[in-house]
């Protein structure tokens, strides 16, 4: 697990986080989101509970995208944001 994973983690920190601190955000973020967790879901070697909080991360995103306000489905979750980075740094 190189720079490539730890770039990824990274990528993923640094979305959540911009949601969380101007509780706004945009599809191609969520997208992205998505993206980047199949991406390291492929990974066999992740530990399980990082995988749990990749799928909840997977679901925020999955309904931020159908989401009629992505504004207010981003402030819905603010406490999860802080708390998906927050295990985001322990795992990385």
């Amino acid at each position: 697990m190189g720079l490539h994973y730890e770039h990824q983690v990274h990528l993923l920190k640094d979305i959540l986080t911009d949601h969380q601190l101007d509780c706004c955000g945009t599809v191609a973020e969520y997208e992205q989101l998505e993206r980047v967790i199949k991406s390291l879901m492929a990974n066999t070697e992740l530990d399980s509970n990082f995988k749990n909080v990749l799928e909840d991360v997977y679901r925020y995103s999955q309904s931020g995208i159908s989401s009629k306000s992505i504004d207010s489905h981003i402030q819905e979750h603010q406490n999860s944001l802080s708390q998906w980075v927050e295990q985001m740094d322990s795992y990385s």
